[in-house]
């Protein structure tokens, strides 16, 4: 089975989601009798090239003809890559460029697509694969039995597994159309923080907080850990958090290895964004909060007073470490 996987190009580098739906995708290919390949566009820094390779990568086709995230061009690239490659399976990352090509995709080619699938697919009768329904709280094996087979991966799923290989690298100057959209600006929301889909911590909190005054030890304890920050949804609708830090079923979903929040219920809607997280630590006063449910470590306590704790818990582990 050949396999494509599409890296999308943020300003010259690559995310951390297309590195593992490379490796994702090579394994399926090692296994199944194929090669796997990459496309993607614009300029890439050579080290973002040999950093794909590494993870048992044949082909990289770079579309030079295309420079901006144009889903409707971006799409015309991939099925026409995925047709010279003879690709039975094309992989997208889970994320808000994958979102938005590869419905057209598998529009464009008549191909069956699963959205959000979270492990290997089985190939032993046809092409099963994974998925989470119901705001994460079931799964779901959704067979595909078209002959090009559209997935994308959700984040943080499989992991990376290295599989040092030499590219063959391939451009192609045609720019598949007009452009669709004009892009005039790039701002990075945030700022200079750390990106909230691709961190490996996260701390966040909710209304337990009281007072958007009160996010300084937040910010404060993932400074130590080095982590991103998060909300919950009514934190940011009340405007206490920007947006983007917004977690939950019509937020951002993440999968961090760790995962700790502050003064949360946990609704179904936040676990639903929350719940692939390595290992969850919840603080509430509450000790009925539905969050403590699917936590693997519970303080039930007052933020106020353990999060200090925290945050000099730390340091003095730093201390000792250095």
């Amino acid at each position: 089975m050949n396999v494509l996987v599409f890296a999308d190009n943020n300003q010259g580098k690559v995310a951390k989601s297309a590195f593992e739906a490379s490796s994702y995708g090579a394994k399926i290919a090692a296994e199944n009798g194929g090669t796997a390949s990459i496309v993607t566009y614009g300029k890439l820094d050579d080290s973002e090239m040999e950093e794909l390779a590494s993870y048992g990568i044949s082909n990289i086709t770079v579309g030079t003809g295309i420079t901006d995230m144009d889903p409707q061009r971006l799409s015309r690239l991939c099925q026409a890559v995925s047709e010279t490659n003879n690709a039975e399976l094309i992989i997208f990352s889970h994320d808000y460029s994958g979102k938005s090509i590869a419905p057209i995709v598998s529009g464009r080619m008549k191909a069956g697509l699963v959205s959000g699938a979270i492990e290997y697919p089985v190939l032993a009768d046809g092409f099963t694969i994974r998925k989470a329904v119901f705001s994460g709280k079931a799964f779901a094996n959704v067979k595909i039995t078209s002959p090009t087979k559209v997935i994308s991966l959700l984040p943080n799923s499989v992991g990376k597994t290295k599989t040092p290989a030499s590219a063959n690298i391939t451009e192609v100057t045609d720019s598949f159309g007009s452009p669709s959209v004009q892009v005039k600006d790039f701002v990075v929301e945030g700022g200079d923080g750390i990106n909230l889909t691709e961190a490996e911590l996260v701390v966040s909190a909710g209304r337990g907080l009281k007072d958007p005054s009160n996010w300084g030890m937040i910010e404060e304890l993932a400074s130590e850990l080095g982590a991103a920050t998060a909300c919950s949804r009514p934190v940011a609708d009340i405007g206490w958090r920007p947006h983007h830090e917004h977690v939950g079923q019509t937020g951002i979903a993440i999968r961090p290895n760790l995962y700790i929040a502050a003064g949360i219920s946990g609704a179904i809607q936040h676990l639903a964004g929350v719940n692939g997280s390595k290992v969850i630590v919840v603080i509430n006063t509450d000790p009925e909060a539905p969050f403590f449910k699917a936590a693997d470590y519970g303080i039930v306590g007052d933020a106020f007073v353990v999060i200090p704790k925290l945050i000099e818990a730390v340091r003095q582990l730093k201390l000792s470490e250095a």
